[in-house]
């Protein structure tokens, strides 16, 4: 495993490119995958009166965390186009003040949220699932959660930022221990072993705390010394207010639909919790969805990838390069996640029994939604491969609009509709039909071929962008 060189980004193979950058990122999701599933996994084997309203409890809070947080993280999306793209195009200078100024934005945003979060919470949760113990577990978790946003922020900024420079494998390393001391932290501060008090849910959220903790601080050491090829300084983070109106211009779509479609989810999450076993299905879905995810290890390490090579291919004004690249990657995530989609039908009854063994009503559901969502998840690698290509490229209006089809037209309208008529089932249908649908619709912008223009040559209609002085 090593690190991609920028001349091999724009001159090697394009598959071969693809999984060298992408291997970092699949192992990294597939570590933070294992760091989700751990969590589930210890609160699932809580007493069988507890398990099932844990393990729905942590299901009503994460849609909304990532509503509150998802609007930040669109802009985070614009600064890796701009440090991709400056590194292709040779400008090291540029590509390092985007840097500072993205992680200035980043925890600006991470401290207003954390505040903003703590006091919303209980507010929204009660919204979400008129199931009151389970309403009281989403809260218990949130609230120590959000104490933590900015160092996850933090963490999230520099992974960007080193994946935008070519280097998947730091972040990867970084995960790495975030992962063992998640692994080591959540029996311990869950069940209340050695001297440890038994927290419970709270137990899973402060682990993952301290885990995203030490990752940013490693992440902004990193960054500060300049040691990964890619520095960021306290003076170019001061905010530049010419230079924040570029990133909000090219990131504001990517932040409107990162935000739409994390509520679309809390609505979806909201209709599941008000069906009428809302404990069982919450549950079932929670679990449900974090075995999907290890269906987006792949999915997120060549996503990641055609982000940055079509990134820095068009900087450097390979056009031709860039559609070969786009190409590729739609075929390779497409048939990747019909093997991987296959894997986790054919193992969704063992899977379950694993995860919260004694709860035969919440297997059976689990069971129920992964026979049907899983038809649907080829089209979801499509759809994340062609959003890569126009993200990589700094246009984010076509995946905002696919996003705002998949979530607001289809699925949270039909999931409510079919709910009336076929519950649970209902539900995991619209599911389905939204990420098919949302795929075509993303595909048919690819195919007009608006996303081939760089965003970088389009300073001069954004404003003057400053000079740098010598370190």
């Amino acid at each position: 495993m090593r690190k991609v060189s920028r001349e091999e980004i724009l001159t090697g193979n394009p598959v071969k490119v693809m999984f060298i950058l992408g291997l970092p990122i699949m192992l990294a999701q597939f570590l933070f995958t294992l760091y989700n599933l751990t969590d589930t996994f210890w609160l699932g084997h809580l007493p069988l009166s507890e398990s099932a309203t844990a393990v729905a409890g942590m299901q009503v809070a994460w849609p909304i965390i990532w509503f509150l947080m998802a609007f930040s993280f669109g802009f985070g999306i614009a600064g890796v186009a701009l440090i991709s793209q400056y590194t292709g195009a040779g400008d090291h200078e540029k590509a390092e003040f985007s840097a500072s100024q993205v992680m200035s934005i980043s925890l600006l945003f991470g401290l207003f949220i954390g505040v903003l979060g703590f006091f919303l919470m209980p507010f929204i949760a009660s919204l979400v699932t008129h199931v009151k113990d389970v309403s009281n577990i989403a809260v218990l978790y949130m609230k120590t959660f959000f104490v933590g946003i900015p160092f996850i922020f933090a963490s999230f900024t520099f992974q960007q930022i080193l994946s935008a420079k070519g280097d998947n494998v730091t972040p990867m390393q970084v995960t790495i221990i975030t992962v063992i001391f998640n692994l080591v932290l959540d029996p311990f501060l869950i069940f209340g072993w050695w001297f440890f008090p038994r927290m419970g849910v709270q137990g899973a959220a402060l682990a993952t705390v301290i885990a995203e903790g030490i990752a940013a601080c490693i992440g902004l050491y990193m960054l500060f010394k300049g040691s990964k090829g890619i520095k960021i300084t306290l003076k170019h983070m001061v905010p530049d207010f010419a230079w924040f109106k570029k990133i909000f211009k090219i990131g504001f779509p990517a932040a409107i639909g990162s935000s739409t479609t994390a509520f679309g989810f809390l609505v979806l999450t909201g209709i599941i919790g008000r069906t009428v076993n809302a404990e069982v299905a919450l549950s079932a879905y929670g679990i449900g969805d974090r075995l999907v995810n290890v269906i987006f290890i792949v999915v997120e390490g060549v996503g990641t990838s055609i982000v940055t090579m079509v990134g820095q291919n068009i900087g450097a004004n390979l056009i031709d390069r860039v559609e070969k690249i786009a190409k590729t990657g739609i075929k390779v995530e497409f048939l990747i996640t019909i093997v991987e989609a296959l894997i986790v039908f054919l193992l969704r009854s063992v899977l379950f029994k694993v995860f919260i063994p004694g709860r035969s009503d919440v297997v059976k559901e689990g069971i129920l939604f992964l026979s049907i969502f899983t038809i649907g998840l080829p089209f979801f690698g499509l759809f994340s491969a062609v959003a890569g290509v126009f993200r990589g490229s700094g246009h984010n209006t076509p995946p905002m609009i696919a996003d705002i089809v998949r979530l607001w037209v289809v699925r949270v309208p039909f999931a409510y509709l079919f709910s009336l008529k076929w519950g649970t089932a209902g539900i995991w249908w619209a599911m389905t039909l939204s990420n098919v649908i949302a795929s075509l619709v993303v595909y048919f912008m690819y195919l007009k071929g608006a996303w081939k223009k760089a965003v970088i040559h389009e300073e001069v209609k954004v404003g003057v962008i400053p000079e740098i002085p010598e370190e």
